[in-house]
């Protein structure tokens, strides 16, 4: 038997890494965008079709989704690992993410908030609840519209074509193999 060993409390959440990067994009009343990297997405209900973000209170897009009661989930690929970490790493109170990063910003098909064009999916929600759990609000939201590239997305996604992105912890992001396949 292996050796176990402890790990610290601050890091226990990375024991469930790799998790799926996503661009959260939302819009102030206004009509400025932001655009928030998170790894803590997940599709909560298939009827009707629920999806639940994961978001600290100090984050400018907290407010906003608070605000226009409305997010997009944007999907990007490995491609765009540099421009998910600048999103990281700056605050969209103060200036425009979009532009610092070299994002574009296009209108979605049913919500305020924008779609990120350079993703390979697109999932337009309107939040229905929220609740508060330690540190973080969990934000769910009714997938209203879906969309995805065509070639990367039918049924599932092909990954050789675009290889999502996965957030190890801190700097470290990974992809998936394509070649392991189950017999």
């Amino acid at each position: 038997m292996s050796e176990k060993i402890n790990v610290e409390f601050s890091l226990i959440y990375r024991l469930l890494h790799p998790m799926h990067t996503v661009l959260v994009s939302s819009v102030e009343k206004t009509g400025k965008a932001n655009v928030l990297p998170i790894a803590w997405v997940m599709p909560t209900s298939r009827s009707p079709p629920l999806v639940a973000i994961s978001v600290a209170p100090s984050r400018h897009s907290h407010a906003l989704i608070e605000e226009t009661r409305e997010f997009v989930v944007n999907i990007p690929t490995v491609d765009l690992v540099n421009e998910v970490f600048v999103c990281g790493r700056t605050s969209g109170k103060n200036l425009d993410k979009f532009v610092e990063s070299g994002l574009t910003a296009l209108p979605a098909r049913n919500v305020k908030a924008p779609i990120v064009e350079e993703c390979v999916a697109h999932l337009e929600c309107k939040l229905i609840s929220q609740f508060k759990t330690g540190d973080h609000t969990i934000f769910v939201g009714e997938v209203i519209e879906a969309y995805a590239n065509k070639g990367i997305f039918s049924d599932k996604y092909d990954i050789e074509k675009g290889r999502m992105l996965f957030h190890l912890g801190g700097n470290i992001f990974a992809t998936l193999d394509p070649k392991v396949h189950m017999p």
